[in-house]
């Protein structure tokens, strides 16, 4: 079979394309892969990604008597949604704003930008103004949220100057490399939020926020190189498989 999944070569070359990309990221599409070959590209990657992320989390396992770091984001939202909430709100809603928020404008478009400013500015006022979580919907919900569609209008307008337009269409090529980059660390580093704040979990912050920083370079190869549906695709897939797996009652498999 052409494109088999089991073939090393199709893994090592995908490999190589990354490495290349990440070495000088370039705001350029493939435009030659059909989407059925761009489907098994990505399977590809999340199955490289599954490899290493093992490999992280095992030795976080054999360190773990020492330290163990617990996800409070997880055990809260796992308190406060029924499973259905939480395979909507985190398999589909929290991956969407995620992405929009630190992908969708790695392809600069006015449109993009000023979504993308709208969901940052709903994290901003959510995680550093109300200190609360992104999932919640309490007394601040409304003023979160209008916060955020008033960030997202006004930048909307401003980007009606033609002249602000080209100058920011301009610097996106001339820095991609750069813009690529924070939009990877920052996806990465606001994960720690979902950890207790102390020395000894931002001493091991590379570790911790390992599985982020991996999916948002590969999130974000694939946005550039494949268009937006792909690893809004992926990190949906990603957060259902991992919302599946815990909600399986494997204390009743413990005899």
């Amino acid at each position: 079979m052409k494109h088999s999944l089991i073939v090393p070569a199709y893994y090592g070359q995908l490999i190589f394309e990354v490495w290349s990309f990440l070495k000088q990221p370039t705001p350029a599409k493939n435009t030659i892969l059909s989407t059925r070959e761009k489907m098994l590209a990505m399977v590809r990657l999340y199955l490289i990604k599954m490899v290493l992320v093992i490999m992280v989390a095992m030795f976080m396992a054999a360190i773990s008597p020492w330290f163990d770091p617990e996800n409070i984001s997880k055990s809260s939202m796992a308190t406060r949604f029924s499973p259905l909430g939480l395979i909507l709100v985190g398999g589909f809603i929290l991956p969407t704003l995620e992405e929009v928020g630190f992908r969708l404008s790695l392809r600069f478009r006015p449109l993009y930008l000023s979504l993308t400013t709208a969901v940052i500015t709903y994290y901003v006022l959510t995680q550093a103004v109300f200190d609360t979580s992104n999932s919640m919907i309490d007394d601040s919900f409304i003023t979160r949220v209008t916060g955020s569609v008033v960030a997202g209008v006004a930048v909307s307008l401003l980007l009606l100057n033609q002249t602000i337009t080209s100058s920011l269409s301009s610097l996106w090529q001339r820095r991609f490399g750069l813009i690529f980059y924070i939009s990877c660390f920052v996806f990465a580093a606001i994960h720690i939020l979902n950890y207790e704040l102390n020395w000894v979990n931002l001493l091991f912050l590379p570790l911790i926020v390992f599985p982020q920083m991996l999916s948002a370079i590969l999130y974000g190869y694939t946005r550039v190189v494949f268009g937006f549906r792909y690893p809004l695709a992926l990190h949906c897939a990603n957060n259902l498989m991992a919302i599946g797996i815990s909600l399986l009652p494997f204390e009743d498999l413990i005899i």
